[in-house]
């Protein structure tokens, strides 16, 4: 009995340290020299259709968004202007040229392109962030499921 007790104390301990872990994981950002580089690419269909419409995207099962923001390393956090190039590969190596548009919103910037998948593809993203004399590279990856 006492085996079993520690055994459930130990499997709770793992269950919480690895919701811990994908909480920490949902921040989803990387400093990149300068910048801080906050990332997330899901599906199209999770936005409304107003929304697609007014940021000309593609709402569909098979379509994912890459959203992209970098901001300055330091205490204000300032939105940066830069551009984004990148490309999407999956596991067998087929690969997509990312097209990013800027979207400023008030002191906001961010940078979304679109990309196609199948169900249960994992992407590989590769984003080179320039912004004058300074060069960054973002790697991450995802993976997409179909929504029926």
């Amino acid at each position: 009995m006492n085996r079993l007790i520690q055994f459930c104390f130990i499997a709770c301990l793992a269950f919480a340290f690895n919701a811990q872990s994908e909480e920490m994981q949902g921040a989803q950002y990387k400093e990149l020299g300068p910048w801080q580089v906050h990332y997330i690419a899901f599906p199209s269909t999770f936005i409304q259709p107003k929304i697609a419409t007014t940021y000309g995207l593609e709402r569909s099962g098979y379509k994912g968004i890459v959203n992209i923001s970098v901001l300055k390393n330091d205490a204000k956090n300032t939105a940066q202007t830069a551009k984004l190039t990148g490309t999407a590969k999956n596991l067998l190596g087929n690969k997509q040229t990312l097209t990013f548009k800027e979207v400023k919103e008030g002191d906001s910037i961010y940078y979304l392109a679109q990309v196609d998948y199948t169900n249960e593809e994992i992407l590989r993203f590769e984003i080179e962030i320039q912004q004058n004399n300074q060069f960054q590279k973002l790697q991450f990856q995802q993976k997409f499921y179909v929504d029926q």
